[in-house]
């Protein structure tokens, strides 16, 4: 079993920066894509960025150039991801959830909210 914690979170304001990180443990080996979500107050859960094994990135429209997502090692060797957010918005407040997929069923990270005052 994968085990996620988010940290990192906090309260910004408009146009300031934020780095959330993701520790991974348990079955690491058993996870093939890695994801950032957010769910804001009344709105469904949206990707907000994803890592695959082979290093494919993909983006929601509304981040893209402005969030990056990485990992501290090569994916045979990693235990974080990571999503440094620069030029922060007030409609980037949400809760931010860590997310493994793989063989196993889904792993969820219990979240961390993000708030980003205007």
């Amino acid at each position: 079993q994968v085990q996620l914690v988010e940290s990192g979170g906090g309260l910004v304001q408009a146009g300031g920066s934020l780095k959330l990180s993701c520790a991974a443990s348990g079955s690491i080996f058993s996870i093939n894509t890695m994801g950032w979500y957010r769910q804001a107050p009344g709105k469904q859960r949206e990707l907000v960025a994803g890592i695959t094994s082979g290093g494919t990135i993909n983006y929601a429209d509304s981040v893209k150039g402005r969030f990056t997502i990485s990992r501290n090692s090569a994916w045979n060797n990693w235990n974080k991801v990571y999503l440094q957010m620069n030029s922060l918005k007030p409609e980037d407040t949400a809760v931010y959830y860590c997310n493994a997929e793989g063989i196993g069923p889904t792993i969820w990270g219990q979240g961390t909210q993000v708030t980003v005052s205007s």
